[in-house]
């Protein structure tokens, strides 16, 4: 196992990041409890999770991921993982502080609820879910001005947030599918402030979207800001298990049919991932996309989910390999024929 340092901080993250979101939903207690352990047995350090999880968000199920997360830290767990969560932005969630948001009060309230159920006094990294202003939102590539609305002011959530780093809640703080401008209002802020800058952006990357290259990789190479990479394997799409309309009982796609609009129907989807899957060979393909977000020297973690024991095996056993450079080649061009199906 590799160990990236996250921005200007001393968080020293391992390349795979476990990711929490299923449980609660797809995942007991009793069995993200199994693969905390074993991904910790495994060397990795870093667990993410958010207030808003488990996913599909719910009135009903709110809060569990981070209350499973709290009960294996309240094992003896807390000193053995540097742990990340987040802050909900303003969104239909009306069960979340009606709505929540980037405010002192929502983040104020927000930071509490979230050290009760992980049953620690502190987060390593606490992360702005989704921006609280408009932005284009999953598969939306085009900002559009009839759209716009305004969020809670960027000097008041870095006021919240460099208050509770004094305060020992928090050791340092990251955004999550942020933006160029977004990033850039907030590194401008701090630097005139004297407040601490984001360490880390969180947004969706994998062969399918690799917006992130065009309008993200140089912000983050100047302001020394590590990419968290999720959704790497596409919500299961690369790993070609519903290829050819295939709906495996159980998966996310068949249990969540909704849920899949960044991914589903989406114009050289099929036709990129079955080329990714040739290129791969048989069972291969899994691996060559994890694999391909560890080359990205901007990636300093890649987010990885499981529902079961033998997915978890399989994602971590991935990262002890690389691409060659031919092999970055091929996908390079394939790339090419289909650029971004699934932004």
């Amino acid at each position: 196992m590799q160990y990236n340092r996250l921005g200007d901080s001393d968080l020293e993250v391992s390349e795979v990041c476990l990711g929490t979101m299923t449980f609660g939903e797809q995942n007991t207690e009793g069995e993200g409890h199994r693969q905390l352990d074993y991904a910790v047995e495994r060397g990795v350090n870093f667990i993410d999770t958010a207030e808003m999880y488990p996913v599909p968000a719910s009135a009903e199920t709110q809060g569990a991921t981070e209350s499973i997360v709290g009960s294996w830290l309240a094992r003896g767990n807390r000193d053995k993982v540097i742990l990340a969560t987040k802050v909900a932005g303003r969104s239909p969630m009306t069960w979340i502080r009606n709505g929540s948001g980037h405010d002192r009060a929502n983040i104020r309230a927000a930071i509490e609820t979230s050290l009760t159920r992980l049953r620690t006094d502190y987060v390593d990294l606490y992360q702005l879910h989704w921006p609280d202003r408009y932005t284009p939102r999953f598969g939306g590539l085009a900002f559009h001005r009839k759209h716009y609305r305004d969020g809670a002011p960027f000097q008041e959530s870095l006021e919240t947030l460099n208050d509770l780093v004094r305060e020992g809640k928090i050791r340092h703080w990251g955004v999550s599918n942020e933006t160029p401008y977004g990033i850039g209002q907030f590194v401008k802020l701090a630097e005139q402030n004297g407040f601490p800058k984001p360490v880390s952006i969180q947004n969706a990357y994998n062969l399918l979207n690799r917006v992130f290259d065009v309008h993200l990789a140089e912000t983050v190479f100047h302001e020394n800001i590590g990419l968290l990479a999720y959704s790497p394997l596409g919500f299961g799409y690369l790993t070609g298990k519903y290829r050819n309309g295939a709906r495996p009982e159980g998966s996310r796609i068949q249990r969540f049919p909704n849920y899949a609009q960044r991914y589903r129907d989406k114009t050289n989807a099929e036709e990129a991932v079955d080329a990714y899957a040739e290129l791969a060979g048989d069972h291969g393909l899994t691996e060559m996309a994890l694999q391909f977000c560890k080359s990205r020297p901007f990636c300093k973690s890649t987010i990885i989910g499981a529902t079961d024991m033998g997915q978890l095996k399989q994602n971590i056993d991935a990262f002890d390999g690389e691409l060659s450079d031919d092999r970055l080649k091929e996908i390079e061009a394939v790339h090419r024929r289909y650029p971004n199906p699934c932004p």
